[in-house]
């Protein structure tokens, strides 16, 4: 696995939980 790949795969992680928490705690934003 290459470092490209596992920054590329955190990165995509780290926004679907920013979405979600998002969309979980409305009045925050």
């Amino acid at each position: 696995m290459s470092v490209e790949f596992l920054l590329s795969g955190v990165a995509a992680v780290l926004v679907l939980v920013y979405l979600v928490y998002a969309l979980l705690r409305p009045e925050r934003f």
